[in-house]
């Protein structure tokens, strides 16, 4: 039996500076990232976690859609109203957290997949979507997150089926959504504290957590195709690579798609 997401649960005990000191969590809606903006104009909602058991609109990278299922995956959107840690970093801080909340999941640790996918193996099992907007003169941000849980493999859409995975598929139990949503806010805290004081630990930690480090990617940047060695990450530039043609480039994740090992 899926055990519904509670407000009381997540909040119970929670132990963090300032992400989910405030939680809300919707049975339905568009995006939890809409209903996060939507608290952009009180400061006090600053670190605001927003959860939701299903969203109709739910938002991946690159104007494609989150597919999360009706009470299957723990969907969080979390708002930053006042932080100095740039997106660049917030990106390279949430997937550390994300992995470290999915952790070990049966023959497999969680590894962050460049530049905003968590995997097991090699399937996708969770991904992040940070969005920024300008307000009252800063940058605010919001984080969003989904993590496959409770799904079996019949319940993914048969474009994703093959590259999709959830976490009861992969330890063969049944997770407790309201212990991964908590595992998250208080990941999520620590890491973006972490990336404030001491950056360097961030990149540090998502290198050792990267699947792709030391291998061969193949890619598309600006609808050009490009395969090589991945060196490593530049925070602000993107993925680090030593082209089969020659030459070092750097790419950035806005212009970059359809990373996969060759």
């Amino acid at each position: 039996m899926t055990i519904p997401l509670s407000q009381e649960s997540i909040g119970a005990n929670l132990r963090t500076k300032l992400i989910g000191h405030k939680t809300v969590v919707y049975r339905q809606t568009t995006s939890t990232n809409d209903i996060a903006w939507r608290h952009a104009s009180d400061k006090a909602d600053d670190g605001l976690a927003v959860f939701a058991e299903s969203q109709a609109a739910g938002r991946g990278r690159a104007g494609s859609t989150w597919v999360g299922g009706d009470s299957m995956s723990v969907l969080c959107s979390v708002l930053l109203l006042d932080t100095n840690v740039s997106s660049d970093m917030l990106t390279l801080a949430s997937g550390v957290a994300v992995a470290e909340t999915v952790g070990k999941c049966g023959r497999y640790h969680a590894r962050i997949k460049w530049p905003n996918d968590v995997i097991l193996g090699r399937r996708k099992v969770a991904g992040i979507l940070i969005e920024s907007r300008v307000i009252r003169r800063k940058t605010a941000y919001v984080i969003g997150i989904g993590i496959n849980c409770s799904q079996s493999q019949a319940d993914f859409p048969p474009d994703i089926a093959d590259i999709a995975t959830s976490i009861d598929i992969e330890t063969g139990g049944s997770c407790n959504r309201n212990a991964i949503a908590k595992r998250l806010l208080v990941a999520l805290d620590e890491w973006i504290a972490v990336a404030l004081a001491q950056p360097q630990e961030v990149t540090d930690a998502w290198l050792e957590l990267c699947s792709q480090l030391h291998q061969r990617v193949a890619l598309k940047h600006n609808n050009r195709a490009y395969s090589g060695n991945c060196l490593g990450v530049d925070p602000q530039k993107g993925l680090i690579v030593q082209l089969d043609h020659g030459g070092i480039r750097m790419f950035d994740a806005a212009h970059t798609y359809n990373i996969r090992p060759t």
